[in-house]
């Protein structure tokens, strides 16, 4: 084992004591019965009631925003009408309206994505939030907000993975997910086609939204027993992306202190140009001409969302806006950005993250040869050989997905570690997830949001626990990494081996694997073969 790693026969991978066990089988079975069941908390606009489990708190469906459907739609978010008594917040509130995970889907249905709307429903009152609590009182925790993945159109803060239960009570944080105006909803840049000028942030009006969330922790999270000055933002895939966003927005400055991007490193945002042609299209399926665009308000979401659809299937996008006003430049083009240059960041992705979107499993050596000439002007046989010598007997599938991997989502991250790094303010730590889950035969590797989960330490998860003992080591790891992170700025913790800040020169990273270590510049070889090879494009979300 190398010097300072951390392997899958140390202390750390012991199981409870049988007494232990038996107890909390028992407890499990019988339910909570001791100390106070629910609990009432005051927020600006009103008291809340949540409920306790095994001495963490849960508030679900808190209101940040006013319903935005109607008037409010393409609007900046507005402040919720404050309400008389106790609010009941135990289950999940709505979730903004998006087109579902396909069930035929192994890879979704791995994570469970088609889960992610939870109990809630769809619809424009979504401007809602969760938080997980181990006290209501004035511990002065540190916070860990996620925003959740699904690029910019799916998911919710509604979804198992992002259960924060886990995590509070593991490592005695409070921890908020948000639901936020997605896709069409959230990105419909309106401004350059002759709409109203109250339109003018239709297309930013998503991140507005993730602003309001974190003033409403900055103005709340004490009474829930959280410390607005120790707020980590963080998130997988488009969390990730928005994530990088939020790092960018002039009005968000001061209302996070750490960050966190899991394979979502977004380094550009949409032009204006691109996101009006979007915008056209949409229009054009809702028979909206531009001397009209008014009328966008007056439809059902189910037309917007049915409209969103069919201009999509024409290649439309819907994302934040580079609109030189809320989002006055790029998040890290050309360098890091100046609005977060105090915030220290952890920056990853994970082995084989573009195995998600792929289903040729069958693929042979000769067969990826030929997708990567395809792909990369025909350098197929020599990208194929630079991966062999380091991984003999790794399947051509996911030899596949590292190439796609190294082309987009791991350049972009240490895109972004390197200009953090040359900002020369505030730190940032890189990691390579490498750990593979056994799910589904493994035949996904360790791909895309397998990080997730252990972030939570939500270790029932199907993809982590067909690791058994091996998969809950995986996520102390990782969460205690997180957690650590979370209440100091530095990520290091006796769960793992030293972590070393990023720099250009080492390029030290941390691969988490059952055998967990620091690496200086690790597949270096491939590395360098991309560096010569031009950019791929932008992060996968």
């Amino acid at each position: 084992m190398a010097a300072g790693a951390v392997g899958s026969g140390s202390a750390e991978a012991q199981q409870s004591a049988p007494s232990d066990a038996a107890r909390e089988v028992r407890a499990g079975l019988n339910g909570a019965t001791e100390g106070t069941f629910f609990h009432t908390v005051d927020t600006s606009y009103g008291k809340v009631q949540g409920i306790e489990n095994a001495g963490i708190k849960l508030f679900k469906g808190i209101p940040y925003g006013a319903d935005t459907g109607g008037k409010n739609r393409f609007m900046p978010p507005k402040k919720p009408a404050p309400w008389k008594g106790v609010r009941e917040c135990i289950g999940y509130g709505p979730v903004s309206p998006q087109t579902q995970a396909d069930l035929r889907s192994d890879y979704s249905q791995m994570i469970m994505w088609d889960r992610h709307v939870g109990d809630g429903r769809l619809g424009e009152d979504c401007l809602v939030l969760n938080v997980w609590t181990p006290g209501v009182d004035q511990a002065k925790r540190a916070v860990l907000v996620s925003f959740h993945g699904g690029g910019f159109a799916t998911g919710s803060g509604n979804f198992p993975g992002y259960d924060g239960a886990q995590l509070a009570r593991f490592g005695d944080v409070v921890v908020v997910t948000v639901n936020h105006r997605l896709a069409a909803f959230g990105y419909t840049h309106l401004a350059d086609l002759g709409a109203p000028p109250e339109f003018a942030s239709a297309g930013v009006c998503g991140v507005m939204d993730m602003t309001a969330s974190l003033e409403w922790v900055r103005d709340n999270i004490a009474n829930f027993g959280g410390d607005p000055s120790r707020v980590m933002i963080f998130g997988q895939s488009g969390g990730g992306a928005k994530t990088t966003t939020m790092l960018a927005v002039p009005a968000a400055k001061g209302l996070f202190q750490r960050a966190a991007i899991q394979s979502g490193s977004l380094i550009r945002l949409a032009t204006k140009d691109r996101a009006s042609e979007s915008a056209e299209k949409l229009l054009a399926k809702l028979n909206i001409p531009k001397s009209r665009i008014a009328d966008i308000q007056k439809v059902s979401w189910q037309q917007l969302l049915q409209a969103q659809s069919a201009a999509m299937a024409e290649r439309a996008g819907f994302s934040p806006v580079l609109d030189g006003k809320y989002l006055p430049h790029h998040p890290f083009d050309p360098s890091a950005p100046a609005e977060s240059a105090d915030v220290p960041i952890i920056v990853s992705s994970t082995l084989e993250d573009a195995a998600a979107g792929l289903t040729n499993f069958d693929l042979d050596d000769a067969g990826l040869v030929k997708v990567l000439n395809e792909r990369f002007a025909g350098k197929g046989q020599q990208m194929l050989e630079v991966y062999r010598n380091y991984y003999p007997d790794k399947p051509a599938f996911l030899l596949q997905a590292q190439a796609l991997t190294d082309a987009g989502n791991r350049r972009s991250a240490s895109l972004q570690c390197e200009l953090k790094h040359k900002q020369g303010v505030a730190s940032a730590y890189l990691y390579i997830w490498a750990w593979a889950s056994n799910c589904y035969d493994g035949k996904f590797g360790a791909c895309h949001g397998l990080d997730v989960s252990a972030s939570f330490y939500n270790v029932r998860d199907q993809a982590m626990s067909s690791g058994g003992r091996e998969g809950r080591m995986m996520a102390e790891r990782l969460a205690s990494a997180w957690v650590a992170f979370a209440k100091t700025g530095d990520p290091n913790n006796p769960k793992i081996p030293h972590w070393e800040p990023y720099n250009a020169e080492t390029r030290p990273t941390m691969m988490f694997d059952s055998i967990t270590t620091l690496v200086h510049d690790p597949r270096s070889d491939i590395r360098k073969l991309w560096a010569a090879m031009p950019a791929a494009g932008p992060a996968r979300g």
